[in-house]
């Protein structure tokens, strides 16, 4: 499984330019054998998903539970000290504009939460990836959409803003391929920089979406070409003004 993924997540980097390594998030009922734990104190879920671009480790609940909005989405229940957290944070940011009053009842989430969550570059875990997660230049989010759009049976792809982390259950509840324009949190948490985007992929999803993109990234370099040659030989060639 690992060599698989392995050449998988090549794939993916080479197709789709990418600077840092495919994330691996891995849904667990038990800890993983043979992957380290990590020891906790991140100021938010998706600080685990940019540790996950470097190395292998998992985390159970408790550790998520620092980012009372990241633990909401990966569905642990708003009860107790963290559900008052919660609530108070919505609270202020309601106050302060971020959110519409009610908006929080929309954001998306697993009904349930997982016991522990591993995370690693693609093919370094034991295990296969419930969802895989790239950072990603929008013209690389724009092969992705395409491939998610090729074929029988394609869906639309949902995209999606604040939280970023709201990706996963955007994919748990059905999307084979879902785009996160990020939010402001997690651009601070994560360094991914305005220049990025978010794609996730499903891992059942994932062997499919790989054949695809090949004849996706073939089809837009011949397209690439052809239009190059049209600018060129264009009697009436456009020049930009500004940047």
């Amino acid at each position: 499984m690992n060599d698989h993924l392995k050449e998988i997540a090549a794939q993916l980097t080479r197709d789709l330019n990418l600077d840092l390594p495919p994330v691996q998030v891995s849904y667990l009922d038990a800890p993983p054998a043979g992957v380290p734990e990590h020891p906790g104190g991140v100021p938010s879920v998706c600080t685990f998903f940019a540790q996950g671009t470097e190395k292998a480790f998992y985390a159970g609940l408790p550790k998520h539970e620092d980012c009372e909005i990241g633990a909401f989405v990966l569905g642990i229940p708003p009860e107790g000290a963290g559900g008052q957290r919660l609530m108070g944070t919505i609270g202020t940011m309601q106050k302060e504009g971020y959110l519409n009053p009610g908006e929080e009842a929309h954001v998306p989430h697993n009904a349930t939460p997982p016991n522990f969550v591993a995370y690693g570059p693609l093919g370094s875990l034991p295990m296969p990836p419930t969802s895989v997660l790239l950072f990603a230049h929008p013209d690389s989010v724009m092969l992705a959409v395409e491939t998610a759009g090729a074929g029988p049976g394609a869906q639309a792809v949902p995209m999606n803003g604040r939280p970023m982390c709201a990706i996963m259950p955007i994919m748990n509840h059905g999307a084979p391929v879902a785009i996160s324009l990020g939010c402001t949190g997690s651009r601070i948490y994560t360094e991914m920089g305005n220049d990025r985007m978010v794609v996730g992929i499903r891992g059942d999803h994932l062997d499919q979406f790989a054949k695809k993109l090949s004849g996706i990234v073939h089809a837009n370099e011949w397209v690439r070409t052809e239009d190059l040659r049209r600018k060129q030989e264009s009697s009436h060639p456009f020049h930009r003004s500004g940047p």
